[in-house]
């Protein structure tokens, strides 16, 4: 009995190690697979991140040695009148183009929801400009705003008899045409989410409508704009996030021959590889990184407990 009950005590010691070791294996087969993406993600995104924020407290042009300056890069940022004139165009951008991209996606996705003729090619020429190369985009929108030949002042001209043509690409205007472009660039990605959103809709909750009596606007105000609360939430905060970060846009719109953008169109990411880049301070570039960053996090943040709030009222 002794000798037995030792063997099976010594059996279950076994089982016990052995499936240690599967899990141990199994553990690093899954670590090997994420292993991958997880090095890039580090070396491409988390140890800069972490290099930004160390950056942001000390002096360095990338040749001299590094200086610790403590707040002094943030300080320097409340007396920086092209730090203030980049976050307001920045903001001016952002707060026009959120609300007129989700408009325009949610009227081609309620468009693309019915049925139409032609559907499936009105839908690949609404989502073109998101696919299409920035730079041959540009060009043509450079050309048709052309302030002398372009066909859109050409029109205002002849048609509308307007003396005093605009400068799409200059003064405050320049704003206005950045807008204009992200919207129609942007607007065929979230006609997309749109679209989804309105599918995943239940036939039923419109029927129950129709028997109620209520019109097309009745419906879209009781029926579609709330069961598309989620799909809304996530586009106004993917938008947010890509108009703080916007660059390419304004740098090919707007950066003009020798590559610089004017006060009325700088932007703030703009202003940070400026700084950085140009000028070589990193420092104080990281310094206006890490007020971007936090001005994002604090939007995103009243955006989720907003929605969190409705969702629980």
């Amino acid at each position: 009995m002794r000798v037995s009950a030792q063997n099976n005590m010594e059996n279950s010691v076994e089982l016990k190690k052995s499936k240690k070791r599967r899990d141990r294996k199994r553990t690093l087969v899954a670590y090997s697979f994420i292993a991958p993406n997880f090095i890039g993600f580090a070396v491409f995104t988390l140890i800069p991140i972490i290099c930004a924020f160390a950056l942001g407290f000390v002096k360095w042009d990338g040749n001299n040695p590094i200086k610790f300056v403590g707040l002094e890069n943030f300080k320097r940022l409340a007396g920086d009148s092209m730090f203030w004139a980049s976050l307001k165009n920045t903001l001016i951008y952002c707060i026009g183009t959120v609300p007129l991209t989700m408009i325009a996606s949610l009227g081609l996705a309620s468009i693309l929801n019915q049925k139409i003729v032609a559907k499936g090619v009105f839908r690949t020429v609404a989502f073109f400009p998101y696919v299409a190369s920035l730079v041959a985009i540009t060009a043509v929108w450079a050309m048709l705003f052309h302030p002398s030949k372009g066909p859109v002042n050409a029109i205002l001209y002849y048609i509308f008899h307007m003396k005093n043509l605009p400068n799409w690409f200059g003064g405050n205007l320049i704003l206005v045409t950045l807008i204009l472009f992200s919207v129609w660039k942007y607007m065929g990605y979230y006609m997309v989410i749109y679209l989804a959103g309105l599918q995943g809709i239940s036939a039923e909750l419109y029927e129950a409508a129709s028997l109620d009596g209520a019109g097309s606007w009745q419906k879209f105000r009781y029926v579609t704009w709330p069961q598309l609360r989620p799909t809304t939430f996530f586009v106004v905060v993917m938008l947010t996030i890509n108009c703080f970060k916007v660059y390419d846009i304004a740098i090919m719109l707007a950066g003009g021959g020798d590559g610089r953008l004017g006060t009325s169109s700088t932007v703030l990411v703009y202003y940070i590889y400026q700084k950085a880049f140009v000028e070589w301070d990193l420092g104080y570039s990281s310094a206006i990184a890490m007020v971007l960053f936090v001005i994002v996090l604090i939007i995103t943040v009243i955006q989720f407990k907003g929605n969190a709030k409705y969702e629980n009222s």
